[in-house]
């Protein structure tokens, strides 16, 4: 049983389920057996799949998509004039009933090279298109990595910032609980110096130049 997963889609598994799902569409299969395909690889299941393509990457491949389907009609053609062609027991090659733009008959044979032409060319412009893609996706990906690792050095910087930021607090703090123990030890000391001089005994002369206390 296919394992349900939570997790968001990657450009990974975009990729693998567009790749998968054009060349389903190319060999003719249902988008259904390529949905069950892909969910057996990454572990998702067929529905998943199948909602994800129709909602999200079929629209990024509408043009692949066309020449897939394109390549699915040669192929058909291919076979048909391959079953005609096997059925005849190897007879000389009838003239279809087929005009090429200059409005001249063509043969089975020619049609079938111009087809595989045809078809080849097509490969090679999907091949093209998948490997542009690819491409943008790499450097999308270059990026991130480097948006990245800017936050990730910003990060740093802030978090330095921040431990001298606490550093120097810690040196505040401890410098202003150091001057507030100074000045109550010199209000204590002043107390102390004023009481001291109010206890000391205080004394006058008087006339005759002899010392009298004064209470």
């Amino acid at each position: 049983m296919t394992a349900i997963r939570q997790d968001a889609w990657s450009d990974e598994d975009d990729l693998m389920l567009a790749e998968v799902t054009l060349r389903h569409i190319r060999e003719g299969s249902t988008q259904l057996a390529a949905f069950e395909e892909v969910g057996e690889r990454i572990g998702r299941t067929a529905a998943a799949c199948g909602f994800r393509w129709n909602s999200f990457v079929r629209k990024k491949y509408e043009a692949a998509i066309s020449i897939a389907k394109s390549q699915r009609q040669k192929r058909a053609q291919l076979k048909k004039h391959a079953a005609v062609s096997t059925i005849s027991g190897g007879a000389s090659l009838a003239v279809l009933d087929v005009l090429d733009p200059s409005g001249r008959e063509v043969t089975e044979e020619a049609l079938s090279v111009d087809a595989v032409i045809r078809f080849l060319r097509q490969w090679k412009q999907t091949y093209q298109d998948l490997m542009r893609h690819i491409k943008q996706m790499e450097r999308s990906l270059n990026d991130k990595e480097e948006e990245l690792s800017k936050y990730r050095r910003e990060n740093e910087q802030l978090n330095k910032q921040v431990n001298e930021v606490e550093t120097d607090y810690r040196v505040v703090n401890d410098d202003y609980k150091a001057l507030i123990q100074i000045m109550d030890r010199a209000r204590k000391m002043a107390f102390l110096v004023e009481e001291e001089e109010e206890s000391k005994p205080r004394f006058k002369m008087d006339a005759n130049g002899n010392l009298e206390r004064i209470d």
